[in-house]
């Protein structure tokens, strides 16, 4: 007996209908922006907009909870890289499973929300064991020493939406849905070739700052 059904069968499907919740809001959000309905999310998780607001009062709350459960995903992820004995597959599985996640569908959201302080304590949680992890890997000379941390969370952010998968899920089609998905896990594996040191060109510019990332965080 798992422990939802221990807690009882009301309780099991309000479970499960906040992971549907909190999953269909992570789509919609990566295909619609922002502005996205609550009714277009209920209706993607498969349950009533009321079952919605019995959850959550308004959909900045639901953001808010989206994030905060996002940045402890990183975390998470980013603990399990580093108890990793080898440092390249300890970030490179850490870059995959964010963007399998679908870490990136947050960032239409930025600057709309109110940050939490349980959303900014998850935040610094997150950034040191990431930064912990990029930190081993530049050590160890398998990631390029000019590759930097804001550089992998950008990467993160541009390939955890997809819009094959967005359009196929708009269409209907499941049943392209794992191909696409194996597409685009080839695609992530060919620019985590490209993170590799030593590199052979270097890279343009200059290093980007964390700056795109709390200042978009930041509200007026």
């Amino acid at each position: 007996m798992t422990p939802s059904e221990r807690r009882g069968p009301r309780q099991a499907e309000a479970e499960r209908n906040d992971r549907a919740l909190l999953q269909a809001a992570r789509e919609v959000l990566a295909a619609e922006g922002a502005h996205a309905s609550v009714a277009a999310i209920a209706a993607r998780a498969g349950v009533g907009i009321g079952s919605l607001y019995r959850r959550y009062r308004t959909k900045k709350e639901l953001f808010q909870r989206l994030s905060q459960l996002s940045v402890e995903h990183w975390a998470e992820a980013a603990e399990r890289g580093l108890a990793d004995p080898d440092p390249w597959s300890g970030l490179a599985d850490f870059v995959v499973t964010c963007v399998e996640f679908g870490q990136g569908s947050l960032g239409p959201v930025a600057g709309t929300i109110e940050v939490t302080e349980a959303m900014r304590e998850a935040s610094e949680r997150s950034d040191r064991l990431f930064g912990a992890l990029v930190d081993r890997a530049r050590g160890a000379g398998v990631l390029r020493p000019d590759v930097t941390a804001v550089d992998l969370t950008l990467l993160i952010e541009q390939f955890g939406t997809s819009p094959v998968l967005d359009q196929l899920r708009k269409q209907g089609r499941d049943d392209l849905l794992p191909e696409a998905r194996q597409a685009r896990r080839r695609i992530v594996a060919l620019v985590l070739e490209g993170l590799r040191s030593p590199g052979t060109d270097p890279l343009p510019g200059g290093p980007p700052s964390a700056r795109l990332f709390t200042e978009r965080w930041a509200r007026d």
